[in-house]
């Protein structure tokens, strides 16, 4: 609600207050226990009607996540994103759903926020964004990448990593023995090392 969406049914267990404007259905306990997907549901359960957003144009600075399948690393890094002040999220086909509950609760209301689209990774590329794609061993050190123009941040599958022709390619440097990070804890980096890059050339710019 505090991010716009519109709300088209309230549901409240008996000791619950309603949040919206609508005059809510009252469910039993037991009722709540079975249609909430947590172990112990809040008083509120909510229908949200869907919203659109603005085509890939309207953005300079984009997340890809390309066939992801762990619905917490999608909500991870949706909420990484938002966090990042990034334009917008695109969910490849192949990606499991932004809006599945598990999503939606390891967005932490994040996916409320940036805008989510879903599109393949050439119709990306057809925009005008450069593909930067992540590698455990070639590309750029992301401290020293560019990350400049109107770019996306492509994360590829968990086990089967990124498969585009990418612009160019990023890693994080290991110090470690681990051959790679989970691509929720990557991603979260990289969003955080694109982000602060971009704000730090906009205001020498400036």
């Amino acid at each position: 609600m505090a991010a716009g969406w519109e709300v088209e049914e309230e549901f409240i267990a008996p000791s619950g207050t309603a949040v919206s404007a609508l005059e809510p259905t009252v469910l039993s306990d037991a009722a709540l226990q079975r249609v909430a997907t947590t172990e112990s549901p809040r008083p509120n359960v909510a229908v949200v009607r869907r919203r659109s957003w603005p085509a890939l144009d309207s953005f300079d600075c984009v997340v890809v996540l390309d066939r992801l399948a762990d619905p917490g690393n999608l909500g991870t890094l949706i909420r990484s994103a938002e966090a990042a002040g990034i334009d917008a999220v695109v969910v490849t086909p192949g990606t499991v759903d932004a809006f599945a509950p598990k999503s939606v609760r390891s967005s932490a209301g994040a996916v409320f926020h940036v805008p989510v689209i879903e599109a393949g990774i050439d119709e990306v590329g057809a925009h005008g964004f450069s593909l930067i794609a992540t590698s455990s061993h070639r590309g750029d050190d992301h401290r020293r990448a560019d990350w400049s123009g109107r770019v996306a941040l492509v994360l590829g599958n968990e086990a089967h990593g990124v498969d585009v022709e990418a612009t160019r390619w990023v890693r994080i440097e290991h110090r470690g023995r681990a051959e790679s990070l989970n691509v929720a804890m990557a991603g979260t980096l990289l969003l955080f090392s694109m982000s602060d890059a971009r704000s730090a050339a906009n205001n020498t710019a400036k």
